[in-house]
């Protein structure tokens, strides 16, 4: 668990560790994957990353969740890619939004698993999968209480919750990972952040794997919060 002094500092450092990560990858296997999570806590580290050297047309960029809602400011996607891919010369078929306009959603989330495996092979994983914390400790979009976390499969829909269906990869993919980053800020986070790291089982995010793993928490999220030894 690292500490940091502020948000802009929080997207700064995120960014750095993101960026290594992805091109470590480029450089081993000539590709990149990576999957972030949605929310307003990230915008600040897309728009950090998006002015990193990195060869774009060698990263695939994933959803870990989204909303199924009308395009426009509710979507996740709407916030990355005016932070993040309208600023990166990404190619179009390197970005993968979750098809939440369908109207088969449980369809969807099938193909979108299936999308994904074409791109990291089946047996494959994510290089970088990019977690929030909401307050009530969950994590994607993983409603406290709701089955998803017992999912076999690479991804679901979900909810309503908090007023909104959701598709949402799973545990087992997040857990396949290659490397889980987490970035929490906000003094409201603090108590879901002592739960995670208590390991908490009420908390959906505690389902989230401890190793090859690197928490990055602002100063306000951190409050009264002690790294376990």
């Amino acid at each position: 668990m690292e500490f940091v002094v502020n948000e802009p500092a929080l997207a700064n450092r995120t960014a750095d560790l993101v960026a290594a990560r992805l091109a470590e990858a480029i450089d081993a296997r000539g590709r990149a994957t990576l999957a972030v999570s949605g929310g307003s806590s990230p915008t600040a580290f897309f728009a950090e990353l998006a002015v990193r050297k990195l060869p774009w047309e060698s990263v695939h960029v994933f959803q870990v969740d989204e909303r199924v809602a009308p395009p426009g400011p509710e979507r996740n996607l709407t916030g990355l890619r005016e932070a993040l891919l309208e600023r990166v010369p990404i190619p179009a078929g390197n970005v993968h939004p979750m098809p939440v306009d369908e109207p088969n959603l449980e369809a969807a989330a099938d193909g979108y698993g299936k999308e994904m495996r074409a791109v990291i092979g089946t047996g494959g994983r994510l290089d970088v999968v990019h977690l929030g914390l909401g307050d009530d400790g969950h994590t994607a979009s993983w409603p406290p209480g709701d089955p998803v976390v017992d999912a076999t499969h690479d991804v679901a829909v979900v909810g309503p919750f908090n007023g909104r269906l959701r598709m949402t990869l799973t545990p087992p993919v997040v857990n396949q990972a290659d490397w889980i980053v987490w970035l929490i800020s906000g003094v409201a986070k603090a108590g879901a952040l002592r739960g995670l790291l208590a390991g908490d089982p009420a908390l959906p995010a505690s389902r989230v794997r401890r190793h090859d793993v690197t928490l990055l928490a602002d100063g306000t999220a951190g409050f009264g919060v002690t790294s376990p030894s």
